[in-house]
């Protein structure tokens, strides 16, 4: 091939992207490919990016805002794509930039997902009472995923900056590729089996296309999930990623950062709350001490609490009046105007009139006397 440069000749990076770029866009001005959408994402701006394969080979493609309206993409679609192959110069990679795109059939892969997802939701593998709780206070925590991959640096960051005092076990296996089902259900087999007892798993992974999060939809990851006695947060993939250990599990986190922080509260939050629960506790109780107090300094500058003998002095002098009034009936107080008060002797009675002889009692304010009437 003649090279239509001077092959002496020293190019910086973006020079030479650049060069690429216009000979691939010169080359392939229109395209038709067909294949399967897998790791599919839509951005803010509208622009939806995803990858189209087939069983050897993949291709990134980019629809951008203009040419989405009304399309109506999902992982495993089947699709027919018209466009033209471009370059995108800050990541030195090819893409396929599309501009019409024809709908075929559910991709193989994806149609397998739903096949299988059907037949374990009939068995009641992903029933919401057969999930078990989450610890409050986790102290021991396993982590099933690759040792090497950006997931365990995540997790790892994350705990150890919210919380102090863990202990983690991280059980390492592959967490792609044919062999990784067998070592990701190994792995769940053994932490459920340490002693003393794991308080909760996290199993995860980084993002990825469909295919390379396929062992985590695996039959025999997703049984091992369901059964396991110890409670188990899948955090595979991006937020938008979803699994069937996401169904099977106890919680599902959107990424294994989220999953750390999901599981351990920060010392902050707990102080926070701690706090809280005592404001709750002692508030009510201040509340009522303040209302009595206050009711106490009422009762405490009332009259009738300095002077008690208040309430007495009212009643005092009903009785004073009372007494004087019984003394102005009193009949002693007649007799000392100089009245007297006859009876019969014979029987002590007030008379009113008395035959001639007859013994009389004389009362007066003085003395009482006896007499005879003639």
């Amino acid at each position: 091939m003649n090279l239509p440069f001077d092959p002496e000749k020293i190019f910086s990076v973006s020079e030479l992207s650049l060069i690429i770029k216009e000979m691939l866009e010169g080359v392939f001005v229109q395209v038709k490919v067909e294949g399967e959408i897998s790791n599919l994402k839509t951005a803010s701006s509208g622009h939806i990016y995803f990858d189209l394969k087939d069983q050897d080979a993949l291709i990134s493609v980019v629809l951008f805002r203009s040419y989405a309206r009304g399309v109506k993409l999902e992982e495993g679609l089947k699709v027919q794509i018209s466009g033209e192959i471009s370059c995108y110069i800050k990541q030195g990679r090819y893409q396929l930039l599309a501009k019409e795109i024809t709908t075929q059939s559910k991709g193989n892969l994806f149609l397998e997902f739903e096949k299988l997802k059907e037949k374990l939701l009939k068995e009641g593998l992903f029933d919401e009472d057969k999930k078990l709780p989450l610890p409050k206070f986790p102290k021991r925590i396993g982590v099933v995923t690759s040792p090497t991959g950006a997931a365990i640096r995540d997790i790892l960051s994350v705990l150890g900056r919210r919380a102090t005092g863990l202990e983690i076990i991280i059980a390492p296996c592959l967490v792609q590729g044919e062999e990784a089902k067998h070592e990701i259900v190994q792995a769940l087999k053994n932490l459920n089996n340490l002693k003393p007892k794991i308080d909760v798993i996290l199993l995860g992974r980084g993002g990825g296309s469909m295919e390379d999060l396929w062992a985590f939809n695996e039959e025999p990851v997703v049984r091992a999930v369901a059964s396991s006695k110890i409670p188990v947060i899948s955090c595979v993939g991006h937020e938008t990623d979803f699994t069937l250990t996401d169904f099977a599990a106890s919680l599902r986190a959107p990424t294994p950062s989220a999953a750390a922080e999901l599981v351990v509260e920060t010392s902050s939050s707990l102080i926070e709350r701690v706090n809280q629960l005592n404001k709750n506790l002692i508030q009510p109780l201040t509340i009522k001490y303040e209302r009595l107090l206050g009711r106490y300094k009422i009762a405490a500058e009332n009259r009738i609490f300095k002077e008690p003998a208040v309430l007495f002095r009212a009643k005092e002098q009903r009785l004073d009046l009372a007494q004087n009034r019984l003394k102005d009936l009193s009949p002693f107080n007649v007799l000392k105007r100089g009245y007297s008060i006859v009876r019969r002797k014979s029987d002590n009675k007030v008379v009113q009139s008395s035959l001639k002889g007859e013994r009389l009692k004389v009362q007066s304010a003085q003395d009482i006397y006896e007499v005879e009437t003639i």
